[in-house]
């Protein structure tokens, strides 16, 4: 059965993609964005539940309004056909 299409997230305003460097435990990881910065990214409390992270995942990350050009929070993980697509887009490198 094909899977079923859906809409591809891409990043709003403050929000860059980036792909996962490092996990450091307890939902820590260090993500390379796509905006030049090395951030220190947590999964939020409500989003712990909702995915698994590992090395070289592509995830969105909203940057921390303090502190935002070293830390962020981790609000999606993209699966690999939508990481192929922000490719296509030019949005991943």
């Amino acid at each position: 059965m094909p899977e079923a299409e859906h809409a591809l997230r891409t990043p709003r305003s403050p929000e860059t993609v980036g792909l996962v460097v490092k996990s450091q435990g307890s939902a820590r990881f260090h993500v390379h964005c796509m905006d030049g910065k090395e951030r220190i990214c947590i999964i939020p409390k409500k989003y712990k539940r909702s995915f698994w992270i590992k090395e070289n995942d592509v995830v969105l990350v909203a940057p921390w309004p303090v502190q935002g050009e070293e830390r962020g929070d981790i609000i999606m993980r993209y699966s690999i056909s939508d990481a192929n697509k922000l490719r296509e887009r030019g949005l991943l490198k």
